[in-house]
């Protein structure tokens, strides 16, 4: 087997593609699929995103996972009950081989959530929970200090990692379980999950090949894909001709300018959704003072043309925004409306005492969201107009999020998407005050802090009245609104494409996390 490598680390999965981790098995069929990205890190727990959480969908597996309806669909879990109000009793499936060949079993879920409650992007979400119980190999109880409504939900985060392999320390005496971002912690490098596919080969930013795990446990899949080969293509022109020429089966994201021309593609199949992921910019108070200015915050609000944005940049293929929680989740309050008056945000600028403007600077991805470095250009052009003048940088995510967490600049790009479907999750990330020990306001690159929200959203997550709930995080999105907490840009639409005969229909969903392991090609 040929190694591809990075520097002097061999990017492979665990030994045990050596081994009995994977073999010939009875499927037969290889999909070549581009994303304008690939994974920063094969650590389920290293960054909480989009890609990290696909990635986990693939090598390992969660607990539970959402179905296509959004009702839970038990994997690693089998069946689950209450024991009272504050525990929660999970059988878990026996049989089930993680990829370096030990066996799984409850230690593994409670050293795994251990290990999430040191992550600084996930302890956030696994903070309401106090612990574990063994009550078996194949039986655990979890713990919450409060009565706590999403403790289901959180276990479509739980990717049990296989405890034994991470354990020790690896060739240069770290431990194997280190968390380190955007690092070569072993982990990052290394995986032995209990998911369909093994990665055999990884070359960061060109290539990951995996390989379907010959003991994976799901025998009554009918996904008949033996190997996958994942090259990122940042550059969407380049993404879909590669898709019309026969060369990729399955890309995603399809850019909204393209849409139409897949769809009228004899040899292509098009896919699209609506979706709930919030594309906004965040403003740093900490590095500009007049963002301090409640009425600064509120001017930029209104001088950014979002719906504009929407028709020409996006070509219709998203919803213009005014608040977080989109249309049917719980927060959503249906009176806010997106707020474009220029006259208005001058106005606010002169009142606050800014009319001749200042200087930022500006930094967002060009290959994470959709048309994300031409919205950014669109943004900075709109803000001249209230002579708030912008240095804009843009660059691959890979090397964007490491100036996220520096929060190196007076205004970066963030997108969204509550994987919980729970409107609490964009606050809790987005808008709470930052907090490294609780992990709350983890993804707040603004340091926006507002103890009357950050009260609301903690006393929502102990509420599981849903009327009660719902009143609550309303308010959180009416407060936001009012305060002008960040930039709302939009909602931006799923689409995917796959030439036909690949059956991708069956798979992508509203979070997307495609389930690739259920995959059919005729």
């Amino acid at each position: 087997m040929k190694l591809r490598k990075l520097g002097m680390v061999a990017l492979v999965a665990a030994a045990t593609v050596f081994g009995m981790g994977v073999s010939a098995p009875t499927h037969a069929k290889t999909l070549k699929m581009a994303y304008d990205a690939d994974p920063v890190s094969l650590d389920p727990m290293e960054q909480l995103s989009g890609g990290t959480l696909q990635m986990s969908h693939m090598v390992f597996d969660p607990l539970i996972r959402f179905a296509k309806d959004l009702s839970y669909e038990g994997r690693l879990a089998t069946k689950w009950e209450q024991v009272n109000e504050t525990t929660m009793r999970f059988h878990l499936r026996k049989g089930v081989k993680f990829h370096s060949g030990n066996d799984f079993t409850a230690n593994d879920v409670a050293w795994t959530l251990d290990r999430l409650k040191k992550s600084a992007d996930f302890k956030g979400l696994f903070e309401p929970f106090t612990g574990s119980k063994i009550v078996d190999d194949y039986t655990i109880e979890l713990m919450t200090a409060e009565p706590y409504p999403l403790v289901l939900t959180m276990m479509t985060y739980l990717f049990p990692m296989d405890s034994k392999f991470y354990t020790g320390t690896d060739a240069n005496g770290n431990p194997k379980d280190m968390l380190k971002k955007h690092g070569d912690a072993y982990a990052s490098t290394n995986e032995s999950g209990t998911g369909p596919y093994v990665v055999v080969s990884r070359e960061q930013g060109v290539r990951v090949e995996f390989k379907r795990f010959a003991d994976y446990w799901d025998k009554e899949s009918k996904g008949n894909v033996s190997e996958i080969i994942l090259t990122p293509i940042k550059e969407a022109p380049t993404r879909v001709a590669a898709l019309l020429a026969g060369d990729i089966d399955f890309i995603a994201p399809v850019p909204p300018t393209d849409l139409k021309r897949i769809e009228d593609h004899d040899g292509s199949n098009l896919v699209t959704m609506t979706g709930t992921r919030i594309i906004t910019f965040q403003m740093n108070q900490e590095r500009v003072e007049a963002f301090k200015d409640k009425r600064v915050r509120q001017a930029i609000v209104y001088a950014v043309n979002n719906e504009g944005i929407v028709q020409k940049i996006m070509k219709g293929f998203g919803t213009a925004a005014a608040q977080q929680s989109a249309a049917g989740q719980l927060g959503h309050v249906e009176a806010l409306k997106p707020r474009y008056d220029l006259k208005k945000a001058k106005e606010l600028m002169k009142e606050a005492g800014y009319e001749k403007g200042f200087n930022i600077t500006m930094m967002a991805p060009n290959n994470r969201y959709v048309n994300d470095a031409k919205i950014a250009e669109a943004v900075a052009s709109m803000l001249s107009k209230i002579n708030i003048k912008v240095d804009l940088t843009t660059m691959p995510k890979a090397q964007y999020w490491p100036k996220f967490d520096e929060r190196a600049a007076d205004m970066m790009m963030i997108g969204w998407h509550p994987d919980t479907e729970d409107s609490a999750n964009y606050s809790e990330f987005l808008l709470m005050t930052p907090n490294k020990d609780t992990g709350k306001g983890q993804y707040n690159s603004g340091n926006y802090a507002n103890a009357e929200l950050d009260a609301l959203v903690n006393k929502a997550n102990t509420i599981t009245d849903q009327a009660e709930r719902k009143k609550l995080l309303q308010q959180v999105e009416q407060l936001a609104y009012d305060d002008a907490a960040f930039v709302p840009l939009h909602w931006q639409n799923l689409a995917w494409a796959a030439r036909k005969g690949v059956h991708i229909e069956d798979i992508v969903n509203v979070m997307n996390f495609p389930y690739m392991g259920d995959l059919v090609i005729d």
